[in-house]
């Protein structure tokens, strides 16, 4: 599939959800930033918990997390989860060890061996790269919510539009 029809079957995604622009913002927000964070096992679950809790939109939190975390993106956002969880944690985990974990993760038969996966790798991992996705995915987030904030009341307003044209 190429980029250019992927980037509009998701704007078409996007332009076709319904429901209070805030509520759609804030469930993009909590998508993008549980996408960049490196828990991509459990995305979804945590997108659902999060947005149910905050009474946002979880469709939109899906859809912001799948554009964010995918194939093109997994590792050149895992590794600045790593640089940035070493430049600030007191721990030090090397970028070999993750491309072994990851390539064990998407190659394992079903979650249940990714987290298994996952829960070998030991606490300073876990810790590094939990830092760097936080960090890293607060300012996303930030600009993801007022990006689709500003989104979602264009496409409001163009739908008013043509509601009062037809």
């Amino acid at each position: 599939m190429k980029l250019s029809r992927l980037k509009k079957y998701y704007y078409l995604r996007v332009q076709r959800l319904k429901g209070d622009p805030k509520v759609l913002a804030r469930g993009a927000a909590i998508g993008f930033f549980i996408g960049i964070t490196p828990t991509v096992p459990l995305h979804t679950v945590i997108i659902l918990a999060l947005c149910t809790l905050t009474k946002s939109s979880v469709i939109s939190g899906l859809l912001a997390s799948w554009i964010i975390s995918n194939p093109l993106t997994l590792i050149p956002t895992y590794y600045l989860c790593l640089k940035i969880g070493n430049t600030i944690m007191p721990y030090t985990v090397n970028w070999s060890t993750i491309q072994q974990t990851l390539d064990s993760i998407l190659n394992a038969p079903s979650w249940t061996h990714s987290l298994q996966h996952l829960s070998g790798l030991g606490f300073e991992m876990i810790i590094v790269m939990l830092t760097g996705g936080i960090i890293l995915g607060l300012p996303v987030a930030l600009i993801g919510y007022l990006v689709t904030f500003k989104l979602f009341i264009v496409i409001r307003r163009k739908r008013k539009e043509k509601q009062i044209l037809h």
